[in-house]
């Protein structure tokens, strides 16, 4: 077992209350950090998970009065991770196209902007969650595609501006994970065979392989690393 010490470090994660988020912030607080996640429910206890291990913050990313409470409500950071996303059925329509790029990509820049004097006060890092999607197309989701692809992008570029100041920035970019966000391929009558047959490890990944790729990056051990991304996609991408 890969193990990590984060202890007296200050942690945040957004969307940390299920799926990826949920297991990144979990490692984190095993590994001794102390971790603030947000969500969108009024109460932490509004969720299946237990998280009463971490710093609830309500927080709907798609408005920026709520990063502003966010950014100020946490005046010291070690890490940020940018992993709240959605995906939404009308991307082919304008407002649906621009809600899911603004809660994506604008709310994952403003907060890396709002966190970088203490970031860089604390010589501190940012892992953002891309997705398979930030090299290849998924068409049915075509704000999803942009916005992963955009959040590489703003990877290289913060990672390129910010390393004189001892800021890293990296990226991790699953594939199909296990968790909410792929049931439209679950759902499939044929229970997502068909999407399994593109990956060559033939199963879902799991929330903790992402979790670890992201300690990882976080770690000291990882301090040359910067502007970088790291797929967990069980061989998609080799398709």
């Amino acid at each position: 077992m890969i193990r990590f010490d984060f202890k007296g470090k200050k942690i945040l994660v957004t969307g940390g209350s299920r799926g990826i988020g949920h297991a990144i912030a979990d490692a984190f607080a095993e590994a001794g950090a102390h971790v603030h996640i947000t969500g969108t429910q009024a109460q932490a206890s509004s969720y299946e998970a237990d998280l009463s291990r971490f710093v609830y913050h309500q927080a709907r990313l798609d408005d920026r009065c709520h990063r502003h409470a966010l950014a100020e409500s946490i005046p010291e950071l070690d890490i940020l991770v940018n992993n709240a996303a959605q995906a939404r059925d009308d991307e082919y329509e304008y407002e649906g196209f621009a809600s899911t790029v603004d809660v994506n990509l604008n709310a994952a820049a403003e907060l890396c902007y709002a966190f970088h004097p203490t970031l860089a006060e604390r010589r501190g890092v940012i892992v953002n969650v891309g997705s398979s999607a930030s090299f290849i197309s998924l068409k049915h989701v075509p704000a999803y595609t942009a916005s992963k692809a955009g959040l590489l992008g703003l990877t290289r570029a913060l990672a390129d501006q910010w390393a004189a100041e001892g800021v890293r920035v990296n990226m991790v970019a699953p594939g199909f994970v296990d968790t909410q966000i792929i049931d439209w391929a679950k759902q499939r009558p044929d229970g997502g065979a068909a999407v399994l047959k593109t990956v060559p490890a033939r199963r879902w990944g799991k929330p903790s392989e992402v979790a670890v790729a992201v300690l990882f990056l976080a770690c000291e051990n990882a301090s040359y690393i910067t502007g970088q991304s790291l797929i967990i996609d069980g061989g998609l991408m080799l398709r």
